[in-house]
């Protein structure tokens, strides 16, 4: 929900849920549109982001993203609970299947088509 400009992630989040990520599986991590995308395997599967604006989005009416303005594509992104984050444990199993996810649509044909 973050506009454009400057990261909205505090650095020393971004830090301490890197390094939880990490201990389940390597990732890597990049700059993405004033947020943090997340990697592992080279699928990208998560974005770390700062919600702080979407009260204003809200109050606007605004709905969640929908690439191409196509309703079958809502893009809504859901935050991981802070007691999963902390607990390598816990968190393994929700980075496992949100990984899966990327790469199975990563593989998709018209994933492919769109590169």
């Amino acid at each position: 929900m973050a506009g454009g400009g400057p990261m909205t992630v505090s650095a020393s989040f971004r830090l301490f849920a890197l390094e939880q990520l990490t201990r389940v599986t390597p990732v890597t991590s990049r700059a993405m549109f004033g947020s943090v995308g997340v990697y592992a395997d080279g699928c990208f599967f998560a974005l770390m982001d700062d919600d702080a604006n979407r009260p204003a989005f809200v109050a606007a009416g605004m709905g969640p993203f929908m690439p191409g303005g196509d309703p079958r594509q809502v893009m809504q992104y859901d935050e991981v609970p802070a007691t999963v984050l902390e607990d390598t444990d816990a968190l393994a199993p929700w980075m496992e299947a949100a990984v899966a996810v990327a790469r199975r649509v990563r593989r998709t044909p018209a994933t492919r088509r769109k590169r």
